[in-house]
């Protein structure tokens, strides 16, 4: 057979799990809504000039795109003080991700990666025949320097951190880059996913710019799927000093972003910028409503700087997610990375969050007088 063939790196990835549609609950359980407070997607959006800026672009798309990214590369340079030299764009995240994997890991090498973190990270580098060295979490599920610096060695070619993290929440102290900086061997490099960036404060987050300026070994990813709404057509974009991004161009797929997108994004930071900014701060707010809401009913809560909860329940998250589907409601079970009784929920529009918390409240009471055991069964589908 032909995969008697495959690499054997390749035999050992897992599959990337996402989360479930809202198309696919309504079929399963005969439903007429759904909230999908799943997958961080940011349910304010589309933004109506991105809509307009993408619908205008439609009759170019037998065009592929200005290879160089030329006008969205200036917008984006201007956002962070950087040039346009310094910046890369990929096929979501993930693409920016993936090729940088490509670029620096080879069989032997060894990569660090917290425990508790995107899945991502440890596939690529299992795909490349990377060495994975697991950084344990705090107690609060933050990762301390002490813990970063034990888990280097001469071998080290990549730490990869998600800062604000995902599944939790949470941020590295800004403080310790610095000194991680010094740390790090030669030829390591930080890869700082900042997916969720626009959700956190800002004086919680490191000066990935300025540190990208001054040389030090470090790329930033970022992302147009979260805040600014655009997850469907996939785009993403790296920060980092201009050579890595010169080998970076080269070792990516040409024409990695589509002309769609690219009009999307170029609206979302000009004209729909204070839409965005709108959005974001709703999100904001109910984030803290969430919060303060979940743990009033029993929920512990571990503050979050992105636009999704992180909490612990008294039953397995597993069950209880699927009690919520029976319920029309989509949020994920921490099963997979070994937190069995945690969820992490989106935050959705204020409408949504506020159906949500009326159908949380009640499945969280009536698990409470008869135990989660005791109630309907479900058919698993997480």
């Amino acid at each position: 057979m032909a995969l008697e063939g495959l690499r054997q790196t390749i035999q050992n990835v897992q599959p990337y799990v996402a989360g479930l549609t809202t198309e696919e609950v309504q079929r399963r359980f005969g439903l007429e809504r759904v909230l999908k407070l799943g997958s961080n997607e940011n349910n304010y959006a589309p933004f109506p000039s991105v809509i307009k800026a993408m619908q205008e672009e439609l009759p170019r798309v037998h065009m592929y795109p200005d290879l160089a990214f030329k006008e969205l590369k200036e917008s984006l340079g201007a956002l962070y003080g950087l040039q346009p030299e310094n910046i890369a764009l990929s096929h979501g995240a993930e693409g920016a991700l993936q090729t940088l994997g490509k670029m620096y890991l080879d069989p032997g090498d060894e990569v660090v990666i917290p425990q508790v973190t995107y899945g991502l990270y440890r596939e690529i580098s299992r795909v490349m025949g990377a060495t994975i060295v697991g950084v344990p979490p705090e107690p609060d599920f933050g990762i301390s320097l002490e813990a970063l610096q034990k888990a280097l060695t001469p071998k080290t070619k990549l730490l990869w951190l998600a800062n604000p993290n995902n599944p939790t929440g949470a941020v590295l102290d800004p403080h310790i880059f610095e000194e991680l900086f010094r740390m790090l061997p030669k030829k390591a490099l930080v890869v700082l996913d900042e997916a969720y960036g626009e959700f956190a404060d800002p004086e919680k987050l490191p000066p990935t710019a300025a540190y990208i300026r001054e040389g030090y070994p470090l790329v930033g990813v970022r992302t147009f799927s979260k805040a600014y709404g655009l997850a469907g057509v996939r785009l993403g974009y790296l920060l980092g000093d201009p050579q890595v991004v010169a080998a970076f161009d080269v070792v990516s797929e040409p024409f990695n972003a589509n002309r769609v997108a690219l009009a999307g994004a170029r609206a979302a930071l000009q004209e729909g910028r204070s839409e965005m900014e709108e959005a974001r701060q709703r999100i904001l707010e109910d984030r803290g409503r969430m919060e303060h809401e979940l743990a009033a009913l029993g929920c512990e809560i571990f503050p979050s700087q992105t636009n999704f909860v992180f909490c612990s329940i008294p039953w397995s998250g597993d069950l209880f997610a699927q009690h919520l589907l029976r319920r029309g409601v989509i949020v994920r079970s921490c099963g997979v990375w070994g937190l069995e009784n945690m969820l992490r929920i989106t935050v959705g529009t204020c409408e949504e969050v506020t159906l949500f918390l009326q159908i949380f409240r009640e499945l969280f009471q009536e698990a409470s007088q008869k135990g989660l055991g005791e109630l309907e069964e479900v058919d698993v589908m997480l």
